[in-house]
C-alpha cells in the first residue's frame, strides 16, 4: 500500500531566528519514497542539512521576521501489515551489550530511569526477562497514563508522568523507557507519522506519535505502549535518547505556534 503523509506548521517570528528541523523520513525507510519529503517554506530560506550523533537527519534554516510556515508532503510505500513483533525474545546481559547500545541504559533528560530504579524492580522485578518483562512494562504504562491532549506539557519528565497518571504518547514512551534502562534494558525513543487504518471512528486530529525501541535478542525491537498492540501504517523519522534529542523543531529565539496540521492517510488505489 502507499500512505500520503506530510504536516504544515504555521509559525509566527518576532525576528530572524535560527532553527533546526527533523522533520524527514529516516534513512531506514526512504528507499520507500515514492515522491520525496521535501521540506518548503514559505516565503523561501536557505536551507542545509546534516546527520545527528543519533543518524537522524537534520535541517537548519533561519526564519524571517513574520509569519513562516513549514510543509512537506510525501507518498511512502508499506507492507500494509501490522507491526511484525521481534522472534528473539532474550534479556542481554549488560556486560555483553555492544557498545553502542550503552547509552540506551543511562538516564536522560525526560527519561530519569536512576529515580525509578527501586519502583521498576518492585513492579517487575518477578517477571520473566526479556520481551515478557517489555510487555509487563507496556501493558501498566498503558493502564497507569490516561490519554488526552489537552495533558500534553512539554516538561513533563517520566516521573511526573507515573506520578499524575496522564499525558499523550510522548509520556506513555518517556516512562515505558525510563522503566527498561531501569531493568537494565536499552531503549530509545522513537517519533515518526502513524496511521488511523483499522481503528474505530471517529479518529482523532492527526499528529506525529511517538514509540519506542528495546534492544533484545541482539536487535533493537518496537514497542508502542500508548497504543499497546500492533498497529498499519507507522513510518519512522527519527530517534534518540528521549524528545529532546527527535524535537521537529528547535528554534533559538521566541516564536509563536499559529497552526499545526499533520497526516497519515491511505493513496486510493496505492497498492
Amino acid at each position: 500500500m502507499k500512505l500520503r503523509i506530510g504536516y504544515e506548521l504555521h509559525y509566527l517570528f518576532q525576528h530572524p531566528t535560527p532553527a533546526i528541523l527533523m522533520l524527514n523520513v529516516h534513512a531506514s525507510r526512504v528507499m520507500d519514497l515514492v515522491l520525496p519529503d521535501h521540506v518548503a517554506t514559505i516565503p523561501p530560506v536557505l536551507l542545509s542539512g546534516y546527520h545527528d550523533g543519533h543518524g537522524n537527519w537534520c535541517t537548519r534554516l533561519v526564519a524571517p521576521a513574520g509569519a513562516f510556515t513549514l510543509r512537506g508532503d510525501a507518498i511512502i510505500r508499506d507492507s500494509g501489515l501490522p507491526d511484525p513483533e521481534g522472534t528473539r525474545h532474550w534479556q542481554v546481559p549488560v556486560e555483553d551489550l555492544p557498545d553502542d547500545t550503552l547509552v540506551f541504559l543511562l538516564p536522560s533528560r525526560f527519561c530519569d530511569s536512576d529515580r525509578m530504579l527501586d519502583l521498576a524492580w518492585q513492579l517487575f522485578g518477578m517477571t520473566q526477562p526479556g520481551r515478557a518483562r517489555v510487555q509487563a512494562v507496556c501493558d501498566f504504562v498503558h493502564r497507569h497514563i490516561a490519554f488526552g491532549y489537552a495533558h500534553a506539557s512539554v516538561g513533563r519528565n517520566a516521573t511526573q508522568a507515573y506520578e499524575e497518571r496522564r499525558g499523550v504518547c510522548r509520556d506513555y514512551a518517556h516512562l515505558a523507557i525510563a522503566f527498561c534502562r531501569a531493568l537494565n534494558i536499552p531503549a530509545r525513543y522513537c517519533t515518526g507519522y502513524l496511521s488511523d487504518i483499522g481503528t474505530p471512528l471517529p479518529h482523532p486530529p492527526g499528529d506525529f506519535a511517538a514509540w519506542m525501541e528495546v534492544y533484545l535478542g541482539g536487535e533493537w525491537q518496537m514497542f508502542d505502549p500508548r497504543n499497546n498492540k500492533p498497529m498499519i501504517g507507522r513510518v519512522l523519522m527519527a530517534r534518540g535518547r528521549d524528545a529532546a534529542d527527535v524535537a521537529m523543531t528547535t528554534t533559538f529565539g521566541p516564536n509563536t505556534l499559529t497552526g499545526f496540521r499533520v497526516w497519515t492517510d491511505p493513496v486510493e488505489g496505492g497498492g
